[in-house]
């Protein structure tokens, strides 16, 4: 399976979803991570710990791909309408990581819009960083997602200091000392079930 993981705004949680989106699928068969984005920022979070799957830079893939069952390609924030269209040709799903803020949704429609331009539905919105209660930024946008009548993944990625430390350290986020490090990674992992199911 190949999976892209992009979105026209920047802060939204891209690299940490790829990081750890090929970390459950390396725990099914091999993968890898092609690192597309020009900051290099899964690039800089393996090389900074162990990640159980490769991270390759984009212009390797054509050399490495092909020995990989499970692709996940973490691309550069606003791609312009014709890298956005190679993306969603070179994939299976495309995953749009979104906060629940304006900024971020209004950058996320403007994804969809071009997507919907593209003729491609093979896409779907996970919400990302999602504050915890008392806020009710979550709930609201994923009502106005819902809504809209647009593909949401049923379960989001809350927010958590674990994933900052899992960044600074290498690791996937279940592998920190800190104590909600476990409870981040069963978010990621119900979204790698509802991909494979």
């Amino acid at each position: 399976m190949i999976i892209t993981v992009a979105s026209f705004k920047g802060g939204v949680g891209k690299t940490t979803t790829a990081v750890h989106l090929a970390t459950y699928f390396s725990k099914l068969a091999s993968t890898l991570l092609i690192d597309g984005d020009p900051n290099r920022s899964a690039s800089g979070w393996a090389k900074r710990g162990k990640l159980p799957f490769s991270v390759i830079d984009e212009r390797q893939a054509a050399k490495y791909a092909r020995q990989y069952e499970h692709i996940v390609i973490d691309t550069q924030a606003r791609p312009e309408m014709e890298d956005l269209e190679a993306l969603v040709e070179g994939c299976d799903l495309l995953i749009i990581p979104c906060t629940p803020d304006a900024l971020a949704l209004d950058a996320m429609m403007l994804t969809v819009k071009s997507l919907k331009q593209l003729g491609s539905e093979s896409y779907k919105i996970l919400l990302t960083i999602i504050p915890p209660k008392p806020s009710r930024d979550g709930e609201e946008a994923r009502v106005m997602l819902t809504e809209a009548g647009l593909p949401l993944f049923k379960r989001g990625i809350r927010r958590y200091v674990a994933f900052q430390k899992a960044a600074l350290a290498g690791i996937p986020v279940f592998e920190t000392n800190d104590k909600q490090g476990k409870i981040a990674w069963t978010d990621y992992q119900a979204v790698g079930k509802e991909i494979i199911k």
